[in-house]
């Protein structure tokens, strides 16, 4: 070894050494000031408590955010419309359940791919086995938003059929009321299944 890299290395290990004392004393000094002064106690306490309150305010703000962003976009497509052909609803239908697919494969665009699952659940005939067939396919964070979609819209009805009998039940009609009892959205998780 030459003279250059052995004072190259020396340089860097003392560097290294100083740095990691300097660490080392900064958490002795830390442990110190929390142990014995009450008054250092609390302010990391109030700092803790001001910080979750900070973070749960960003995620009622987000979670807020998104809920308006579902409710315009299915305001949107009920603008659009939908078509009325038997040919039309299933080139229609297979072109969303696609889109949804290939949207559903990026993380950012989870309101893009339920909006596309739901076009097609709005054409689909008998939707309620559709939402059978989604909740075995799609990821869970899109059925959630797909959820609070089909909640908001008043007019999609999900039953065993479109007639009222004893066993028919509306699954949207039951998302909407626990919307409205505050069961639906706030909890995390809420999906189809």
């Amino acid at each position: 070894m030459s003279s250059s890299s052995n004072s190259t290395a020396v340089v860097a290990t003392a560097t290294a050494a100083a740095l990691a004392t300097g660490v080392l004393a900064y958490a002795v000094w830390f442990d110190y000031r929390r142990r014995s002064q009450p008054e250092f106690r609390r302010q990391l306490r109030r700092n803790l408590k001001k910080q979750e309150r900070a973070e749960k305010e960003h995620a009622q703000q987000s979670i807020q955010q998104q809920r308006e962003a579902i409710k315009h976009a299915v305001d949107d497509a009920k603008d659009e419309g939908f078509p009325t052909s038997s040919e039309e609803k299933e080139a229609y239908f297979l072109e969303q359940v696609q889109a949804g697919e290939i949207l559903g494969a990026d993380p950012s665009k989870i309101v893009d791919a339920a909006l596309a699952f739901y076009k097609a659940l709005k054409v689909y005939p008998t939707p309620g086995d559709l939402i059978g067939i989604y909740d075995k396919t799609v990821a869970k964070p899109i059925l959630d938003v797909l959820a609070e979609m089909i909640a908001y819209d008043g007019t999609l009805k999900i039953g065993g059929s479109y007639t009222s009998g004893p066993t028919s039940i509306d699954m949207a009609e039951m998302m909407r009321e626990m919307g409205e009892m505050g069961e639906l959205g706030g909890i995390p998780g809420v999906g189809l299944d």
